[in-house]
């Protein structure tokens, strides 16, 4: 086995401090403890609970080394040799005097040969102790263990029900996909959530399965994952960007050998207009999940944790995918200042970097509204796709925004003269002609009255739109975007 190979080499390079960073901690701790023959050398297991004790021999914990510096005092006093897995120790690197501890027990190892090996979820090793120290990372399962593992969990279903898994051929390997990513304990796991509930693994085991993939990665408040995206047809104009949207479809799929799948698009412009809801389209019509990052809580005040929050919601979509990765306001995270020590700067960079390196299916649509805030190095030809901006709906798109939101509140629009109210809200943006109808909706129920055109003419009138009260700043919007970006209209 490659990995129990590359594992005990590690440990016998005479490095002090081997760091796994691993959800799979049995296997790590049994995986370790399968090399005692060939490594010749006492192996023990601290935990805060048990203390320490030795595995490879049938030996009693020592429940007074339970204290994280009393068992690094033990190990350090006692010089014998050995490997000492100490598990979830990261929340006491905290305490000065267990990273000198570990230093010490590191710097004597050619006297000592004692091997620490840190075994947790998550690690950060303190600056002081990174000269010492190694990681080691465990193999996710490939598409063929992801089938065995399904295959298996498929055949303990049958021997307890004593009938067979009813299986479509594209639903399992559409599930095989989905657990792409996960361990194999995560993804056995979920492979029983989608057999285990009725016996068949089908289309309908898959949204249940990307939400449980999704709970088990999620970095709560960071990345939002939503499965019921819109579609086109709840999105006024457009036409452009859903016909390259389209087009596009079957390279994302990989039904186009030789094509380059794409990688994502930027949406600039008004407020208001629509790119939210075109980023959910977008999603829906390439059929997958949908993953929105808050760029802005991504920032932390501690040195680092900005940076180490992305590298894990980048790492996540990468695990979620195929999916579409929606940045919301991406000038919030990116502005060009340097107010702030320089991470906005190294939050860009990682970026930068991710979306030149990226292998993944990860679909990017990134939106914003500030343009002068973000760096040129961003929007420059080749970082995405293409570069669309979104801009106030003309008449005929007014009209149809009308039509959408009053049949999405069970009006029928056949009852409204649309095209008055389209041309009486020149300037509105879609967010503005909503919000119209539900004010107009408010005051016929106010009224006791059936809702008619008169109650939007009337809230039409009483609306200042955001391209009256910001007209200069949504005019040199437009002639920024003139020449540079491409319109979503034809």
């Amino acid at each position: 086995m490659p990995e129990r190979h590359d594992l005990e080499l590690l440990i016998k390079s005479h490095i002090p401090i081997i760091v796994i960073e691993s959800r799979e901690e049995a296997r790590a701790v049994d995986m370790i403890r399968s090399m005692q023959l060939r490594l010749a050398t006492p192996i023990f297991r601290w935990t805060v609970t048990e203390g320490l004790q030795r595995v490879d021999l049938v030996m009693d914990t020592q429940p007074f080394n339970a204290k994280p510096a009393d068992v690094l005092g033990h190990i350090k006093s006692t010089r014998t040799s050995g490997v000492y897995m100490l598990l979830d120790f990261h929340p006491y690197l905290d305490e000065p005097i267990n990273v000198r501890l570990l230093k010490d027990i590191a710097i004597n190892y050619e006297s000592t040969h004692q091997t620490i090996v840190l075994i947790s979820h998550a690690f950060e090793l303190p600056e002081e102790l990174k000269n010492y120290s190694a990681r080691f990372e465990f193999m996710l399962p490939n598409d063929q263990a992801v089938r065995k593992i399904v295959s298996e969990v498929a055949e303990q279903w049958t021997a307890n029900n004593r009938k067979r898994v009813q299986a479509d051929p594209q639903a399992f390997e559409m599930l095989v996909r989905n657990l792409s990513g996960l361990t194999h304990d995560e993804a056995r796991r979920l492979a029983r959530v989608a057999i285990y509930n009725d016996g068949a693994i089908t289309d309908n085991d898959l949204p249940v399965v990307m939400k449980a993939k999704y709970a088990l990665l999620s970095k709560e408040g960071m990345l939002h994952f939503d499965l019921d995206t819109d579609s086109f047809a709840n999105l006024g104009g457009f036409s452009r960007l859903k016909n390259w949207i389209r087009q596009r479809q079957p390279a994302f799929a990989g039904k186009l050998p030789g094509v380059d799948a794409p990688k994502g698009i930027l949406l600039l412009g008004v407020q208001g207009c629509g790119k939210s809801l075109a980023a959910k389209a977008v999603a829906g019509v390439l059929g997958i999940p949908l993953l929105r990052m808050e760029i802005s809580a991504l920032f932390n005040k501690f040195h680092g944790e900005t940076e180490r929050n992305l590298r894990e919601s980048l790492k996540a979509a990468e695990v979620m995918a195929p999916c579409v990765l929606w940045i919301d306001e991406l000038e919030k995270g990116i502005a060009v200042g340097d107010n702030d020590g320089g991470t906005s700067k190294r939050v860009l960079g990682s970026m930068l970097t991710w979306m030149a390196e990226k292998k993944a299916p990860v679909f990017i649509v990134a939106t914003a509204n500030d343009i002068e805030a973000l760096p040129p190095e961003l929007v420059r030809k080749g970082r995405f796709d293409e570069i669309f901006f979104v801009d106030l709906p003309d008449q005929k798109n007014r009209a149809l925004i009308y039509d959408i939101h009053l049949r999405k509140r069970q009006l029928d629009s056949k009852n409204f003269e649309l095209e008055k109210l389209a041309q009486l809200s020149e300037g509105f943006s879609g967010a503005e002609i909503e919000q119209a109808v539900v004010a107009a909706i408010y005051a016929g129920h106010a009224q006791q009255t059936t809702i008619t055109t008169s109650h939007l003419v009337q809230e039409i009138r009483h609306t200042r739109p955001l391209s009256v009260v910001m007209a200069e700043r949504i005019a040199d919007l437009r002639a920024w975007a003139a020449e540079r970006t491409v319109s979503v209209e034809d």
